[in-house]
């Protein structure tokens, strides 16, 4: 049984964890935390540059460091970076202190979603689809070993996956934050 915990929001770039984890925080009237958006905060810097500087190693280790801190405040909805669940410390942090759900999309949907960001360092000189059809390869398995729910957004509006996040929550169990 899930208990009165945060809610986690997992899945690749362009899954929607942002949109749906602030009307997540919304309807539970509960701080939503984005982690990447707090690395921004907290170095001053765009991830972009973060990469650029530190490399991808660099970077991983100041999400694990913010998202180490993030999972103490209560209640909250979380977004968390795409690849945040590429560190096993990570996944355990994720998976001992909240509900975690996976917002799973395709690659022809994640693609369309961030193909005007610039603000995507992994898919920076390559060829986007591609790209992300190898990090969803990898990461699919890890997304799916963690989530206590996985909820499909391709096509779909914020609010009607924000609303089956709740349904399927609830359903296993997990009583609101609020």
């Amino acid at each position: 049984m899930l208990g009165n915990r945060n809610i986690y929001l997992i899945g690749p770039m362009g899954s929607g964890k942002t949109a749906v984890g602030r009307q997540l925080a919304a309807i539970l009237q509960v701080p939503f935390l984005d982690s990447d958006a707090e690395i921004e905060v907290r170095t001053g810097a765009e991830i972009a540059l973060i990469f650029d500087k530190e490399g991808e190693a660099g970077f991983r280790e100041r999400e694990h460091e913010v998202l180490a801190d993030l999972v103490t405040q209560e209640p909250a909805v979380l977004s968390t970076g795409g690849g945040a669940i590429l560190r096993a410390d990570n996944r355990e942090l994720l998976k001992a202190g909240g509900a975690v759900v996976y917002l799973e999309t395709s690659v022809a949907q994640q693609a369309s979603r961030v193909r005007s960001s610039r603000q995507r360092p992994l898919l920076t000189g390559v060829d986007p689809a591609l790209r992300l059809a190898e990090l969803m390869a990898f990461r699919a398995p890890l997304y799916a070993e963690i989530a206590d729910v996985t909820v499909r957004t391709d096509g779909r509006r914020v609010k009607s996956v924000a609303e089956q996040v709740l349904r399927e929550l609830r359903a296993r169990g997990w009583q609101s934050v609020a």
